[in-house]
């Protein structure tokens, strides 16, 4: 079902980097393209998916560009054979909008607050890939876990870590990014619900 083709997603992997390498020393570029309510009222839509162009530091970026080359690369393979080869940087791209909305909505009023990272669209492309691989290993910090129990883990810790809301973390845009990219990709193929039923009840380990 999968092959590996994964240029679009070394690209935006590229154009990530150099943008937040840029806007790590010119404030003036990270201040304009952070996503923060004042600006989308005036008008500065382009936030929506600039903001997922830079990072806070290089921890944060690296985490997030090296995910999107594991899982990007598989899911692009996917994606890439819709709307002219086009799909699976559309599918990123609405990831970083739809992961933001709800953030937005609720923080639009607040003019001290403001988001930035590509984890929205991260956690869609990952999410996406569970799908497919529901037992495939990922490395969570070099400790191999199952993708369907880090899934599990990730979304409760999300919740939690959200009603908590003592970190400067958006764990709003990770949740949601996830739920964009398993709804997103079962719409454009409904039989993966079954193959990942299909792929669920074989546990590895029993």
């Amino acid at each position: 079902m999968l092959d590996l083709p994964f240029n679009h997603t070394v690209t935006l992997i590229i154009i990530t980097c150099i943008i937040s390498f840029i806007a790590f020393s010119k404030e003036q570029v990270m201040n304009r393209l952070i996503f923060w309510p004042p600006a989308i009222e005036r008008g500065q839509y382009d936030r929506f998916i600039s903001h997922g162009f830079i990072h806070a530091d290089g921890a944060h970026l690296l985490f997030n560009m090296i995910t999107l080359f594991f899982f990007g690369s598989i899911i692009e393979s996917f994606y890439r054979q819709y709307l002219y080869d086009l799909g699976f940087v559309l599918f990123y791209l609405g990831g970083l909008i739809a992961a933001i909305i709800p953030s937005y909505l609720s923080n639009k009023n607040n003019p001290r607050w403001a988001s930035l990272g590509a984890s929205g669209a991260v956690s869609a492309v990952l999410f996406a890939y569970i799908l497919f691989q529901p037992w495939k290993l990922i490395f969570v910090f070099f400790i191999p876990v199952p993708a369907i129990i880090f899934a599990v883990l990730y979304v409760a810790y999300s919740i939690w870590s959200g009603k908590k809301g003592n970190s400067n973390i958006n764990h709003s845009a990770h949740l949601w990014g996830a739920a964009y990219g398993v709804i997103v990709t079962i719409i454009i193929e409904p039989r993966l619900i079954p193959h990942f039923l299909q792929q669920l009840a074989k546990v590895p380990f029993l």
